[in-house]
């Protein structure tokens, strides 16, 4: 029996698990690859406190080391379902169940790709899915978002600071974004608009992206332009799937806490991107982490 179970071990799930561990509390963290989530898709992180700039891998390992030292337990696999036995809970994976009285959940959520040639082969390498994370790699540059909600106006926006041009391209002939943010779109000089068109091919060579396909949805016409850089902002999807039947989740997914991280199961926490928040950071989620460790500890004291 554990005192608690953290499923992910980004950075949330990460210092979750060091929180928990200082507490004197018996701690396993459960995950179904290398420590660090995300970060480790990331070559190099500029906006983290104390580092002028790291790789995504390196900031992982720090964070990973101390768990070792501190005696947390790693186990591996992928959750499939978490049953509510009261003062206790069944974690189930593939091919393990184990007891836990706390559940920290840090899953995260996944970029939802536009699904085209090129896209995958590309990422890391001019695809990019994080505006503030990597605008500053592309300098000087003409770049393509795509999307038209209020990600995809807010973070062209932001990638004004440092292309030469931003393009944003759009399935139809407005923006889903707010007024204001449309606004701001319209009034910059750096911004120009590709309507009615959805995105046919990556392409580029073996470094990185060169150029982009695109389609007019409503005559068919595929053009070829030249961009430096892709910014996909087609929206988010929490990997939660394993706690559907809870019913602790929105509609779209996301788990819905208060701002101590509790669900509306006792017992159940949730952290990081994968709950219902409006920003997802490195910083953010860290700052979810230590509060959940420390409502888990408050739980299972007064559990006895």
């Amino acid at each position: 029996m554990y005192d608690t179970i953290i499923i992910g071990a980004g950075p949330a799930g990460m210092t979750a698990a060091l929180y928990a561990a200082r507490s004197n509390l018996k701690v396993a963290m459960l995950e179904q690859g290398a420590p660090g989530g995300q970060m480790n898709n990331t070559s190099d992180i500029e906006n983290y406190p104390g580092y002028e700039l790291i790789s995504g891998p390196e900031l992982s390992m720090k964070m990973y080391e101390p768990l070792e030292k501190m005696g947390v337990e790693n186990l591996y696999g992928i959750v499939t379902g978490i049953e509510d036995k009261g003062d206790y809970k069944v974690v189930k994976t593939d091919d393990e169940s184990y007891e836990t009285k706390t559940v920290i959940i840090a899953t995260g959520a996944k970029h939802r790709p536009v699904g085209v040639a090129g896209e995958e082969e590309y990422t890391g390498r001019g695809v990019s899915y994080c505006a503030v994370c990597d605008g500053a790699f592309f300098r000087g540059q003409d770049l393509l978002v795509v999307g038209g909600g209020d990600s995809a106006v807010k973070e062209g926006l932001f990638l004004t600071r440092f292309a030469n041009s931003v393009t944003i391209v759009h399935r139809r002939d407005q923006l889903r974004a707010q007024e204001v943010l449309q606004d701001r779109a319209f009034a910059n000089e750096k911004v120009n608009f590709i309507w009615d068109s959805v995105v046919k091919e990556i392409k580029g060579n073996d470094v990185k992206v060169t150029s982009v396909d695109i389609e007019n949805v409503k005559t068919g016409q595929v053009t070829n332009h030249e961009f430096g850089g892709v910014f996909i902002f087609v929206g988010l999807d929490p990997v939660s799937d394993f706690v559907k039947d809870l019913g602790i989740t929105d509609e779209a997914g996301w788990i819905i806490t208060d701002e101590q991280m509790v669900t509306s199961i006792p017992g159940i926490f949730a952290i990081g991107d994968v709950r219902q928040k409006k920003l997802r950071q490195v910083a953010t989620a860290v700052g979810d982490g230590a509060i959940a460790a420390m409502q888990a500890y408050q739980y299972v004291t007064e559990l006895g």
